[in-house]
């Protein structure tokens, strides 16, 4: 029997930032979790650049296991079609799946460290619940400030640039993110949550 080695058990963690593909879409508030992810690969030395499973992925050893970084390029609608791909590949199960992504109910430089949980409204999150069957997954939301007012448009909103002084928040979220992965592949969630929540 020939086993395929890249299948069999490499990589122990799926660790997914969720944004829109497109130079457009680069500075918006929807596309924190790719730039969750840039932060954490650059401060590993790896590149995610690689086009598999419809993302940008590299592979990271975080907390000694192997880890899949993934950038999804399906558009954050279809995020959970990437994934679930990856998943498949990999034989990795829901709760080995970590999901970074942008929250509109929390301030830039706000974050939320969360065990599993419903999709809150979220479009991606919305997908990759569907598409996986289950919520079992733990998430990092990045907050990226609330709509200025209440009839704002919530795609616009979202779709919109940071102002210069959130952004500088914002990289302070996204440095973070790397001890919290470690901190949950660990099993250490609990820590996480009491430090960053």
């Amino acid at each position: 029997m020939i086993f395929n080695k890249e299948r069999q058990g490499a990589i122990g963690y799926i660790v997914v930032g969720l944004g829109n593909p497109d130079k457009k879409y680069e500075n918006t508030r929807h596309n924190a979790g790719f730039h969750a992810i840039d932060t954490i690969a650059k401060s590993l030395g790896v590149d995610v650049k690689k086009m598999k499973f419809k993302s940008l992925v590299g592979e990271a050893k975080i907390a000694n296991q192997k880890c899949l970084l993934m950038k999804p390029m399906t558009y954050m609608n279809n995020s959970g079609e990437a994934l679930v791909e990856a998943m498949n590949f990999y034989k990795v199960p829901i709760n080995k799946v970590i999901v970074i992504f942008d929250d509109i109910s929390l301030e830039p430089s706000e974050m939320r460290v969360r065990r599993k949980g419903t999709h809150g409204g979220h479009n991606g999150i919305k997908s990759i619940i569907q598409l996986t069957g289950g919520d079992e997954f733990p998430r990092i939301k990045l907050g990226v400030g609330k709509k200025p007012h209440p009839d704002y448009d919530l795609a616009d909103w979202v779709l919109s640039n940071f102002k210069k002084d959130e952004q500088q928040k914002m990289c302070e979220s996204y440095d973070k993110c790397e001890e919290i992965v470690s901190l949950i592949i660990q099993d250490n969630i609990d820590e996480a949550m009491n430090r960053y929540n």
